[in-house]
């Protein structure tokens, strides 16, 4: 069943079960940062005190019911996130006010914008989408509230134009924005109690502070931004040729048997994460952790019966006094989650009151929260379980190196040694690895014409297709440093059976598992189409022609940008009559152009581009697989065909040219 889309003004009550809330902001553009906060209400309509304003400047309410988790990219853009404890609410507090905010742009920029709130099980309770933003640098979106001891979501959507410091002041924080002495950049001043300042550092680390240094007038919350310069890593240049190659921090010399593979890649990961606190709260986040300082642990031992549990590592977060921790269960290469152990997992956090288990491996998710395996739900009442696989912590760690602030040039070389190690085919930890076990059954009961849209088997793998095409997306976008986003008509989302439904009801139609792949700034979007009927791969996008000059210039147009394409590219001419739609291989429009549109007389509209390439018939494995024809085939259509179109531009109008009388 999908999520309740909500309109503005909707409420909906929320599940009695559903005791802990991650809550979502999300955006499209990738270029644009939006921050998420959080207010604690209580009947007044106002905050208590200035500890009740959740935000990046203060992460956590004082009684840590209510945390900032930061923000991360996704396949569908960017997106902050929000964490709020039901059961740990204090009982004067009303309601929690949802709201983001901009300091760089209105928020009428951002097109649709996003709220969703999701349970501990990962399970969609609610969603509102609002493009009714204008010159505001402030929304607020929703409020989780209390009536009758029963709590519900509001869809609110109202904006301030004052931005985050004045939605704050609105609802009673005291909000104090003036320069510190010593630099804005220093120290970030957010709450004095007692003899002590809460403070945080240009890094967003907790630091504290005696009164004496700090103007006793300064009070109040900052909404300031501290500003962090970036850095870039240590360059190597005494090299006495082109074979020399630097030492490797992570070695993968002597990688041997699965389980060796698995605990060189925790420790890297654990290691690395200790070493850059940014990367470890981007890992973190997925699993639903707070900002802090950030400690982990390989193979802790516990007791459970009269037997031990041994999870991979254990992850350990410190924030205001309280430890939230995480059990870590790791699988690379081919090595597949297994329900029992988890729930042992499960059980084992449950009895310790720890906060969550998370899963990484290579199986991609379909889409962001979901799990690859099921465990029994009564296990998830206080403990939660996410996932996360290597695909996505290899595109957490390039998207930072990428986009993000890191003022250390130690700890950039320090997370591309990890990207280095990881992206090695011997960690075990960089590939979608195979297509499942019906997989060879599916495909050939395709071939023989006799797939059936209620065929479990198709439905599996279905499923495995559409997390194959994740992968695609968040390959190319931790190779290209944008979010690239695997394109799906939007009722599906949060919908992973009418989403299978849909990807078997166009296999059994066309014989093809198609993907559609979007990526920034390209002149269209990527289409993948695996014909099981032709064992071909084929990759496409579509660009429009010009909108000036005769059919002939704007087939040359195009012919212009292909000049390094391959010559087997199929190039298809779109005219607005349909029955005058030609297709040429490209060798031959180069050799005659004319041959693209000799005999049509209707508007050239568009232009489609393909290039059919050899199906892999094995499931898994790199030599002629499924899986490796496809990644190859979408990464030499990109580089040869896509990368190098740029869409039509019209001229600039001419002027006209006067001459004066003499």
């Amino acid at each position: 069943m999908s999520s309740p889309i909500l309109v503005k003004g909707q409420n909906i009550s929320l599940p009695d079960e559903a005791t802990q809330l991650d809550v979502i902001v999300s955006w499209v553009d990738p270029e644009r940062d939006l921050d998420a906060s959080a207010l604690l209400v209580t009947s007044t309509g106002h905050v208590r005190s200035d500890s009740d304003f959740v935000f990046y400047n203060q992460s956590e309410s004082a009684d840590a019911s209510v945390r900032y988790l930061g923000s991360s990219s996704t396949d569908e853009g960017k997106q902050e996130r929000l964490s709020i404890h039901l059961d740990s609410l204090p009982a004067d507090i009303e309601k929690v006010v949802i709201a983001g905010s901009s300091d760089n742009a209105p928020l009428g920029d951002f097109g649709k914008l996003s709220l969703q709130v999701r349970d501990q099980t990962g399970s969609v309770l609610g969603e509102f989408l609002t493009a009714d933003a204008t010159a505001e640098r402030a929304l607020v979106f929703g409020e989780v509230y209390r009536r009758a001891g029963v709590w519900k979501l509001r869809a609110v959507g109202q904006g301030w134009e004052s931005g985050l410091a004045g939605l704050a002041t609105d609802f009673g924080v005291d909000v104090d924005d003036g320069e510190p002495e010593g630099g804005a950049d220093d120290v970030v001043v957010v709450e004095v109690a007692d003899s002590h300042v809460q403070a945080t550092d240009q890094n967003g680390e907790l630091v504290d502070v005696s009164l004496v240094d700090v103007e006793p007038t300064k009070r109040g919350v900052r909404t300031k931004k501290p500003s962090v310069k970036k850095a870039s890593p240590p360059q190597f240049t005494l090299a006495g040729g082109e074979g020399w190659q630097t030492a490797r921090l992570f070695s993968i010399s002597g990688v041997g048997s699965g389980e060796e593979q698995e605990k060189r890649a925790t420790s890297a990961l654990i290691a690395t994460m200790q070493a850059v606190r940014p990367f470890a709260r981007a890992i973190c986040a997925h699993a639903g952790a707070p900002s802090g300082p950030f400690e982990g642990y390989l193979e802790v031992q516990f007791v459970k019966g009269e037997g031990k549990v041994i999870p991979d590592g254990v992850f350990r977060v410190s924030r205001a006094g309280q430890v939230w921790t995480a059990l870590l269960e790791v699988k690379t290469g081919t090595g597949k989650l297994q329900k029992e152990q988890l729930e042992n997992y499960l059980d084992v956090a449950k009895r310790h009151r720890y906060e969550t288990v998370l899963s990484l491996s290579n199986d991609i998710p379909a889409s962001a929260g979901e799990l690859p395996v099921q465990v029994n739900k009564t296990k998830l009442n206080k403990v939660s379980l996410r996932h996360i696989s290597w695909s996505e912590v290899i595109h957490e760690a390039r998207m930072l190196l990428s986009h993000g602030d890191l003022a250390d040039s130690l700890q950039v070389w320090i997370l591309s040694e990890l990207v280095r190690y990881l992206t090695h085919p011997k960690s075990g930890a960089t590939e979608f690895v195979d297509m499942g076990r019906h997989w060879v059954a599916v495909r050939d009961s395709v071939t023989a014409g006799t797939p059936r849209s209620s065929d479990v088997k198709a439905l599996s793998v279905a499923n495995t297709w559409a997390s194959l095409s994740r992968h695609l997306a968040l390959r190319m976008t931790a190779d290209l440093g944008v979010t690239v986003k695997h394109h799906l008509p939007r009722k599906f989302n949060g919908d992973p059976q009418a989403r299978n439904e849909y990807i078997v009801d166009q296999l059994v139609a066309s014989g093809c598992l198609t993907a559609t792949l979007r990526i920034p700034d390209a002149a269209g979007d990527v289409t993948v189409e695996a014909d099981m009927r032709t064992n071909k791969i084929q990759c496409s996008t579509a660009i429009d022609a010009p909108t000036d000059g005769t059919a002939l210039r704007r087939a040359s147009w195009l012919l212009r940008q292909l000049k390094n394409a391959p010559a087997d590219i199929l190039v298809e001419a779109v005219f607005a009559d349909a029955s005058e739609v030609s297709c040429e291989n490209l060798a031959t429009v180069r050799a005659d152009t004319k041959s693209l549109t000799s005999g049509r007389t209707s508007e050239l509209q568009y232009f489609t581009l393909t290039s059919p390439t050899k199906m892999g018939s094995k499931r898994s494995g790199s030599a002629a697989s499924f899986i490796g024809s496809v990644t190859d085939g979408l990464d030499a259509f990109y580089r040869d065909v896509v990368q190098p179109l740029k869409p039509w531009t019209p001229s600039a109008p001419e002027a006209t040219t006067h001459t004066s009388d003499e």
